[in-house]
């Protein structure tokens, strides 16, 4: 499996600074995209991330969630929440376009443009080690954190 490079950005982070994925070398990275804040699937993974949080950084592992919701929008569900774990606004979606996540999806019928829920765990080199893609969210972290446990 050939392991492509993960494509560079930066984005804001609530609280104010700016996240550079390329400056975060050569700790891994896993980016989790999701499709909106304060939503129920959306709320149990960034709990869930926010839970494993410490075993993510006994690791060496930074966690970042990524949607189009505004920093003000990431601010109140961090808060409403009890988020632990940085979450990075992508409000104009170039980067979920950069990972391919940003999809046609359907819902009652209606056909309309959001995150696909995916995952990327990215080593300390910068490639792409492993995606998930169209995650379910149930023992989904787990998954993750045994990957990031086997870099």
């Amino acid at each position: 499996m050939t392991h492509t490079s993960a494509p560079d950005f930066t984005l804001p982070q609530d609280g104010g600074d700016s996240v550079t994925l390329s400056a975060l070398r050569p700790a891994p990275v896993v980016l989790f995209f999701y499709p909106r804040d304060n939503t129920p699937g959306c709320t149990t993974e960034a709990q869930d991330f926010t839970a494993h949080k410490a075993e993510f950084e006994a690791l060496g592992a930074q966690v970042f969630g990524i949607s189009k919701d505004s920093l003000t929008s990431h601010a109140k569900f961090r808060e409403k929440k009890a988020l632990g774990i940085s979450l990075l606004s992508d409000e104009d979606s170039t980067v979920c376009e950069d990972f391919g996540v940003w999809k046609e999806k359907s819902m009652y019928g209606k056909k309309f443009m959001g995150i696909e829920r995916s995952t990327f765990l990215i080593a300390g080199d910068g490639t792409i080690v492993r995606e998930w893609r169209k995650v379910k969210v149930k023992g989904h972290v787990e998954e993750v954190l045994d990957a990031v446990k086997a870099l």
